[in-house]
């Protein structure tokens, strides 16, 4: 089975950087699409961003648009999360997950059939 486990999260200031990464283990024969999705505090799990198989393509949602960078090295089944000038609102719990029907980029949170624990980062001064 296969599992995800997301790390590099923490407490951060104002406009820092932070790198997440997301490291897939188990039977995984190739990695499929995958994505970093968040939940703020009384909020709904909301989409941030998501890379193909090949890492050919990416998207990232508007609110992160320029500030996160979504990567990824096949050799090391790790999906990394490359968060800079950080903002409170990007306080959340940071989740990864992989997508079991397409190899294509994808938004949709029903398309992501398995989930890591998540990782917590707060900014905040």
């Amino acid at each position: 089975q296969v599992q995800l486990v997301e790390s590099g999260g923490g407490l951060v200031q104002p406009g820092g950087s932070l790198r997440l990464s997301c490291a897939a283990s188990g039977s995984i024969f190739s990695m499929p699409a995958m994505g970093w999705f968040r939940q703020a505090p009384g909020k709904d799990r909301e989409f941030v961003a998501a890379i193909s198989r090949t890492g050919e393509d990416t998207d990232c949602a508007d609110s992160v648009k320029g500030r996160f960078t979504i990567s990824r090295d096949n050799t090391k089944n790790t999906v990394y999360l490359q968060m800079s000038s950080l903002k409170p609102d990007d306080t959340a719990v940071y989740y990864c997950a992989a997508n079991i029907r397409r190899w294509s980029v994808s938004r949709s949170q029903a398309e992501y059939g398995i989930w890591g624990q998540g990782t917590q980062v707060t900014v905040s001064s």
